[in-house]
């Protein structure tokens, strides 16, 4: 896949055992790591889409721990290489990967499992409650070339 400009992904290595499984999703002595905003952690229904939106400062860094999910990047910055470009990533328990989103990337996810899936996203900011880095559109109508219909075949 030909990666947006500013669009990094991580393998998850899993450590399974008798008790369970462990997996670390970012650690402050890897080359992702950029800076320590807070954790949060949302869920998504099953067809529900969360998106679009982007934001001027915040890097994102999602992982999908439980359930799947389908990662749309889109790429609207006139002056980037990439202009254009659209990334698709399905994440979580059956692809366990950490992707960074920079600042000014469309971006947003669809649930792909019932009866919901689970993210978790360590952004480089702190949510600003008064005055939010995060710009808004539709998911259905915008100017983004992206249908988030499953493709059957």
């Amino acid at each position: 896949m030909n990666l947006i400009d500013g669009v990094r992904t991580k393998t998850l290595r899993v450590i399974p055992d008798e008790r369970g499984r462990l997996f670390e999703m970012l650690r402050r002595d890897e080359p992702l790591f950029m800076s320590f905003g807070q954790v949060y952690c949302t869920t998504v229904h099953q067809g529900v889409v969360k998106g679009w939106h982007y934001h001027k400062r915040q890097v994102d860094h999602f992982v999908c721990v439980s359930g799947m999910i389908k990662l749309v990047v889109y790429d609207g910055r006139t002056s980037s290489r990439t202009h254009g470009l659209l990334n698709e990533f399905f994440i979580g328990v059956h692809n366990p990967m950490l992707v960074q989103i920079a600042a000014d990337l469309w971006h947003g996810f669809k649930g792909l499992t019932a009866p919901e899936a689970i993210v978790i996203n360590m952004p480089t900011e702190p949510y600003h409650h008064e005055q939010p880095d995060e710009y808004r559109a539709d998911p259905h109508r915008n100017d983004i070339p992206y249908d988030w219909s499953a493709k059957d075949g």
